[in-house]
């Protein structure tokens, strides 16, 4: 099942790759390199709030402040997940020059997403009051005897998807926002 990032707005607050794009002082606004306007975009020049910006396979979110006039800057807190405000900020940029956004950071890999999925359908196996030995043989399709069970590597597997699962559940989903930027 594929999810349609345009269900699920994060706010600025919330996650670094939203932009906070917000009109620009008068000085910057008449500097000698003219800055951009969200006319490129094709967003109406009153847009004002969440924003999704689409072109072709890549959608950009933003948090527009309603511009008094097209001049618009970008708002980067100099705070630890700067560089990803960076690194959205830069997308936005190449996007709006007609160039090629580049591929996604945030972009969770498909190995990752599989490993998200099975600590899920652990924590519901776990929840239900299944042991993990059961629980690796309907994840893993391997069968392992009870006696076999402590010495097997599915056991020393299991035990590190259990301890990533209930990091999840203890807050660590959040680090989701801030991939690959997690340590910070």
């Amino acid at each position: 099942m594929d999810l349609d990032p345009r269900t699920a707005l994060w706010t600025v607050a919330v996650s670094p790759a939203v932009i906070a794009v917000a009109p620009l002082p008068t000085a910057l606004a008449e500097a000698a390199h003219r800055p951009l306007s969200l006319a490129r975009a094709e967003l109406p020049p009153d847009m004002a709030g969440e924003v999704l910006v689409e072109q072709g396979e890549t959608i950009l979110r933003l948090y527009v402040l309603p511009p008094e006039e097209a001049q618009v800057g970008v708002l980067l807190p100099l705070d630890t997940l700067f560089e990803v405000r960076v690194q959205a900020t830069l997308r936005l940029w190449r996007a709006l020059n007609g160039r090629s956004p580049g591929h996604d950071p945030a972009r969770l890999s498909p190995d990752r997403i599989s490993r998200l999925i099975l600590a899920l359908r652990t924590l519901d196996g776990l929840d239900g009051g299944v042991s993990q030995r059961e629980i690796a043989g309907v994840l893993f399709g391997q069968k392992v005897s009870t006696t076999d069970w402590l010495s097997h590597d599915l056991h020393f597997r299991m035990k590190r998807l259990v301890r990533f699962a209930r990091g999840l559940t203890d807050g660590g989903y959040r680090r989701l926002l801030r991939h690959p930027f997690r340590g910070r």
